[in-house]
């Protein structure tokens, strides 16, 4: 950074749990801090702790009105923000590596090669078979398609489509985390190089975004799409998605500088252009796109921001850390 940004670090509510965090979500307008050992506090007016999984949580997802997580002991949990867990599908022996919220309460859930789709009530249980371990899962913003990230490209499945064959897109290498714009028009996977890739889906168009010197663990669209925010460098990188092209043959945006750690979690506000951005070091600023302006909401400690999310109103935001730290800004 080239000056001290402003600081809303005393207004912030902090916490100290026993394990790392895997994620802080908001749960009808409650926040929830999961740690990664299965555990999660939902903080309102009073906190609550509920036991989520009888092991480490591996992924979670969120819609503002129920959190599922993804377990090591085979199980995916839904949590309310009355704290009411519930157990939503089992495989006994087998570590549930992925889960995705779809449209109408459905789900997706993933165990080693084979992604799950639930719908939401009165049909059974489908299942996709992926060329190779299931590497991420996002449902389209559009429809029921399921995206599904692996060894060699990304698979798109209509899971309602019986008979229709999912569309494959290829590129070589391992394919983790998945995204599609919010205009439904092109999907994103992180990789486990320093890179991201993407596909228009009109015409299976490439678009490579490299240049990271480390793996993208984080990223996310603007709630407008104009731009996809992503960790992996020492500041945030904003890729262009305003041209029909986008960000074919241009270069990304920078924003929020450090010089003492790389960007390790990006979360984007639910309607303004304003992006938190937190960093290896423990920082954690928010950021306006537009200007690049920044306001300091956690002060470096050596903890590893390792979450972070806003409550779907945009009236607050909420982070964690890899050493148990969390943090609640309610604005």
């Amino acid at each position: 950074m080239t000056s001290a940004p402003s600081s809303l670090t005393d207004k912030v509510q902090t916490f100290a749990f026993e394990s790392g965090l895997a994620a802080a979500r908001f749960v009808g307008g409650i926040c929830a801090f999961v740690e990664d050992e299965g555990r999660a506090t939902l903080v309102g007016e009073t906190s609550q702790a509920v036991t989520l999984h009888d092991g480490v949580v591996l992924e979670t997802a969120g819609d503002g009105k129920r959190l599922l997580t993804a377990g090591d002991d085979g199980t995916v949990k839904q949590l309310l923000a009355t704290g009411e867990v519930r157990t939503l599908a089992e495989h006994k022996g087998r570590w549930i590596d992925h889960v995705a919220l779809g449209p109408d309460d459905s789900f997706a859930y993933s165990t080693g090669k084979t992604a799950y789709f639930m719908p939401a009530k009165g049909n059974e249980r489908r299942s996709l078979d992926a060329p190779s371990t299931v590497g991420g899962l996002a449902f389209a913003p559009k429809g029921l398609r399921l995206g599904i990230a692996h060894y060699g490209g990304v698979t798109l499945w209509f899971p309602n489509a019986l008979g229709v064959k999912p569309e494959g897109f290829a590129w070589k290498g391992s394919h983790l985390g998945v995204v599609f714009s919010p205009d439904a028009r092109f999907v994103i996977t992180t990789m486990q190089e320093p890179a991201l890739h993407g596909w228009r889906l009109a015409d299976g168009n490439h678009m490579r975004m490299t240049g990271y010197p480390a793996r993208v663990k984080s990223f996310a669209f603007t709630s407008d799409g104009k731009w996809l925010a992503s960790s992996g460098s020492s500041e945030a990188i904003l890729w262009p998605f305003q041209a029909k092209d986008g960000p074919m043959g241009k270069q990304p945006s920078m924003i929020a500088p450090s010089s003492t750690g790389r960007v390790t979690m990006v979360a984007c506000h639910p309607k303004d252009p304003v992006v938190a951005v937190g960093y290896e070091d423990g920082m954690v600023l928010m950021v306006r796109i537009p200007d690049a302006a920044e306001i300091l909401l956690r002060a470096p400690d050596g903890a590893a921001v390792s979450c972070g999310a806003w409550r779907a109103d945009g009236g607050a935001v909420a982070f964690g850390t890899a050493k148990g730290s969390g943090g609640l800004l309610a604005f």
